[in-house]
């Protein structure tokens, strides 16, 4: 049995410029100068008081990016809600859940930094929501790259880190994936380099999602 853990935002759909648009009307609101689209898709997997924290330069959240996280929360589902931003699947993703869920030595789940409504909002939106039968988001553990949001999905699971898949497109995820004894694989289309992964302790990387099926096996 395999039990494989998708990442979402830069594994599964393509969600940059929502979380931009977002996080830039979020740094406005709050007087501050909107970030760049590289600080952005620097800091996403993060849990996202931490990530607006990092973007101003600081280690940890303080009061005000909880503040911030709290507006974010408020806007984003509005800001969703217009249809300017889809948050599309990757190319290939589709057909690789489906040919993971027709298995029956396979259990599909998501690690995410977004929130549980954010996560399951997206997954119903693709179509992929019955799929995925276990997940963690930054609602239920500490943020990535602290091991929980795996150790927790492989106890649900009855599985063993050793039989669990982690697959992601930031450092984050590898650093997780290792931190929690599991396999760590890296996708070449999200927000992370190559290298970034690699050096963060990817296993394998994946030039295609259709390369993602033989890596897991």
């Amino acid at each position: 049995m395999k039990l494989v853990l998708f990442d979402c935002d830069g594994t599964l759909v393509e969600s940059a410029a929502l979380i931009h648009a977002v996080m830039e009307q979020t740094f406005e609101h709050f007087g501050h100068a909107r970030p760049s689209m590289v600080q952005t898709k620097a800091i996403i997997g993060l849990t996202l008081d931490i990530a607006i924290a990092r973007i101003q330069g600081k280690e940890h959240a303080d009061e005000e990016a909880i503040e911030m996280m709290a507006y974010y929360k408020s806007i984003f589902m509005g800001v969703r809600a217009t249809a300017k931003y889809p948050e599309t699947m990757f190319d290939g993703i589709a057909d690789l859940i489906a040919r993971l869920a027709a298995r029956d030595d396979v259990l599909i789940g998501a690690v995410t930094g977004k929130s549980r409504r954010g996560l399951e909002g997206t997954l119903e939106n693709n179509g992929i929501r019955s799929h995925f039968i276990v997940a963690r988001t930054a609602d239920d553990c500490p943020s990535k790259p602290h091991p929980a949001m795996v150790s927790e999905c492989c106890d649900e699971m009855g599985m063993t880190p050793a039989q669990t898949v982690v697959i992601g497109d930031a450092i984050y995820d590898m650093q997780m994936a290792k931190a929690a004894g599991a396999k760590a694989l890296g996708v070449s289309w999200g927000y992370g380099s190559v290298e970034d992964l690699l050096k963060a302790g990817a296993d394998r990387i994946a030039a295609r999602p259709a390369d993602l099926y033989d890596m897991i096996f």
